[in-house]
C-alpha cells in the first residue's frame, strides 16, 4: 500500500480501531513516516482517553464539562484534520504527543 493511503488508514482509524490499527500499521511498514505517524496516532488516543476519563470523574464540580466538551470535540477534529493532511501530502503531528516522536 502507498504511504499516503497507509497514514490516512492511520488517521482514519481513531474512528473504528484506535490501537489496533496503528500498531498494526507500525509493525507491518518500512518507511520511518507512517511509523511516525501511527505511534502519534497511539498516543493520541491514549492522551486524549486519559483526558476525557479525567473529566468525567471531576464533572461533578462542573470544572470538568467545559474540558470534556474540549476534548471531545478534539478526538473528532484532530483525525479529520490528520486525514485531509495525508490526502494533500503534508506532513502532520498531533496536537499534545506530536513532540514527543519525531
Amino acid at each position: 500500500m502507498e504511504n499516503k493511503g497507509m497514514k490516512v488508514l492511520v488517521h482514519a482509524s481513531a474512528f473504528f480501531a484506535p490501537y489496533l490499527v496503528p500498531i498494526i500499521i507500525f509493525l507491518i511498514s518500512e518507511d520511518e513516516t507512517v511509523k511516525k505517524v501511527s505511534i502519534q496516532a497511539v498516543l493520541f488516543q491514549l492522551v486524549i482517553g486519559v483526558l476525557i476519563t479525567l473529566s468525567i470523574i471531576f464533572s461533578f464540580l462542573l470544572i470538568g464539562i467545559p474540558f470534556l466538551i474540549g476534548f471531545g470535540i478534539m478526538w473528532l477534529v484532530v483525525p479529520i484534520i490528520g486525514i485531509v493532511k495525508a490526502l494533500n501530502d503534508e506532513d502532520y503531528n498531533y496536537p499534545i504527543v506530536g513532540r514527543w516522536y519525531q
